[in-house]
């Protein structure tokens, strides 16, 4: 499983959804879908701006983390 580490991120930036939206230009939805760890699919595009934006690495936004069922 990946595991997003959008909002907390955003959390300790004090960023709303709306304002990463707007920053990057990315459509809100697919902030709020990060946001709310439901997306199912990213765009690399998308990856890339918001780790340019909020000054951090793949590995910081995204985690793989094994599922033990």
């Amino acid at each position: 499983m990946i595991k997003c580490h959008l909002s907390r991120i955003m959390g300790e930036k004090k960023l709303r959804v709306a304002d990463v939206a707007r920053a990057i230009g990315i459509h809100r939805n697919a902030i709020t879908l990060l946001y709310e760890e439901s997306a199912t699919r990213v765009d690399l595009e998308t990856i890339d701006k918001l780790c340019d934006f909020l000054e951090c690495k793949v590995s910081d936004l995204f985690e793989h983390v094994i599922d033990k069922n």
